[in-house]
């Protein structure tokens, strides 16, 4: 295996499956399964979920709700998305430990770090709920943060595309794919990888972003694997 421990950074919206809201419980299964056949080659995994098929902060301040506040309802998403992702892990034989930036007791632990280590070093996968557990930062930020704050080895954002485009290849046919780009690139192209805060985090700390197709099944063990898959930024 070219990797020791992952970073999965999953979007919400790609918890919605062919849904237009909340959570579709196929694709939730078949993202356990793929993340098990990782885990069962002696992979540590941890785990990121956005929100946004529940509740998007953004969204709702442009509709005039405070920032902050909104930004708190949207953590309190990730939560719900990632307890479905912890049944799911659950249901198929993976231990698992839900850590939430925002304490609530009597679903989740809170997030410590030395904890998180722990429970990766026993076996488990960990899931890392309610972003950084402030407003005003992305769950792509949540991602890049725990990773480093727990020796990742890389992060994979598992999308709905299979890579980083020069252009959106849903409304622009010639758009072509990057295999690998750097950082620098990233940021003269301004291209919408993840935030500029979470990839300034990943440059600082030489920690590489892959982003792939996580629909596809077996992608994500094909990149554990060391196959190029989607688009490495370093």
């Amino acid at each position: 295996m070219k990797y020791k421990r992952i970073l999965l950074k999953l979007s919400g919206e790609s918890l919605m499956g062919e849904k237009q809201y909340g959570i579709d419980n196929n694709r939730v299964q078949q993202y356990a399964q793929d993340i098990k056949t990782v885990f069962d080659a002696g992979i540590e995994i941890a785990i990121v979920i956005g929100g946004g098929n529940i509740f998007r902060g953004l969204s709702a301040e442009k509709s005039g709700m405070e920032r902050a506040q909104a930004d708190y309802m949207g953590m309190l998403a990730t939560v719900i998305n990632c307890m479905a992702m912890q049944s799911a892990l659950e249901d198929i034989g993976i231990e698992t430990r839900l850590q939430s930036a925002i304490k609530m007791e009597q679903i989740c632990e809170p997030y410590i770090r030395r904890r998180a280590m722990t429970h990766l070093h026993s076996g488990r996968i960990v899931i890392f709920g309610a972003g950084t557990g402030n407003p005003y930062f992305t769950t792509d930020t949540a991602a890049s943060l725990r990773a480093i704050e727990i020796k990742a080895d890389v992060v994979l954002k598992g999308t709905r595309v299979d890579g980083i485009y020069t252009a959106d290849p849903e409304k622009d046919p010639t758009a072509t794919r990057y295999e690998e780009i750097t950082f620098q690139e990233v940021y003269d192209k301004g291209l919408n990888v993840m935030d500029m805060t979470a990839i300034t985090l990943c440059r600082e700390n030489k920690l590489p972003i892959i982003v792939f197709d996580m629909n596809k099944e077996g992608n994500f063990m094909r990149i554990a694997n060391g196959e190029t898959v989607g688009t490495i930024v370093k």
